[in-house]
């Protein structure tokens, strides 16, 4: 009973005895993934789906094969980053079958199934939840390496629902420089101690501009505290990302896969070395 004196099984208290014992949706039967990263941040605005797009392009890169559920239902922003569009199929089974990339990588996001990719989705919190469940049992995902999940901004329904409802091996916070953004940061990392969910590591996006004469470093945004808050929740720094106009410029144009940079090479390599040495 983990020290309760009551049956836990019957009440409705957040007992010790019961975490770790929510039962995860099960994968579909045409999916065979090994790792699962929720890549998160505690507001919006900081650059998570990038950093989950340009992660998903440095592990195909090294030979990994990748899939991204974009679990931001309500602003979904992957598919436009790699010139994705048309409809999602299925296969014998009824089961969906996730469209793939030109280096393939499979993705899956409701704005595929949209026939305007600009129509609103104006759904509650828990038909949002139950497709993003659905986008896990429902898919055949086929071999993974990687599935990586972009999850909403926030500690809210969706984030909750991927760490309750996936099992995911850890998730990636996307962070900015300000003092704001690192408040917001303490409450994603205090939302995955909660939960009881691996940080495998913080990502710092827009950490500062380079001139384009001299090279010098400005940072626009202020000084960063990033390494203070790794350092206080034992969280490795994965990255620091600089504002670089080239990498909005192929975001925009859907060719996120032949950006020429390697600012995320070396937080690929770590993410691939923490999910193996979790003996998954």
């Amino acid at each position: 009973m983990s020290g309760c004196t009551h049956d836990c099984s019957s009440c409705s208290l957040d007992c010790p005895s019961k975490k770790g014992a929510i039962q995860k949706d099960q994968a579909n039967a045409g999916s065979n993934v090994k790792h699962i990263v929720a890549v998160m941040s505690g507001k919006g605005g900081v650059g998570k789906s990038l950093v989950t797009s340009m992660l998903a392009v440095h592990l195909s890169r090294k030979g990994y094969r990748v899939g991204i559920l974009d679990a931001d239902i309500t602003g979904p922003s992957i598919p436009k980053a790699f010139g994705l569009c048309g409809d999602v199929e299925g296969n014998e089974n009824g089961a969906m079958i996730p469209p793939a990339t030109q280096t393939g990588i499979k993705v899956m996001s409701v704005n595929l199934m949209l026939e305007d990719e600009t129509r609103p989705v104006v759904w509650r919190g828990s038909l949002i939840a139950s497709t993003v469940r659905q986008f896990w049992t429902d898919t055949a995902w086929g071999d993974l390496d990687f599935l990586l999940v972009d999850c909403p901004p926030g500690t809210g329904d969706v984030p909750l629902t991927v760490f309750q409802s996936l099992p995911i091996d850890g998730c990636v916070i996307v962070s900015t420089p300000q003092d704001l953004v690192s408040m917001i940061v303490k409450k994603a990392a205090n939302m995955a101690d909660m939960m009881n969910v691996d940080v495998l590591g913080l990502v710092e996006n827009m950490s500062f501009a380079r001139c384009p004469d001299c090279g010098k470093e400005i940072k626009i945004f202020g000084d960063s505290h990033i390494e203070e808050i790794a350092e206080e929740f034992g969280y490795e720094l994965l990255a620091k990302l600089p504002i670089d106009t080239s990498v909005a410029s192929y975001v925009d144009k859907g060719m996120i896969e032949y950006i020429i940079c390697d600012y995320l090479d070396a937080a690929a390599d770590r993410l691939a070395q923490k999910c193996a040495g979790k003996g998954v």
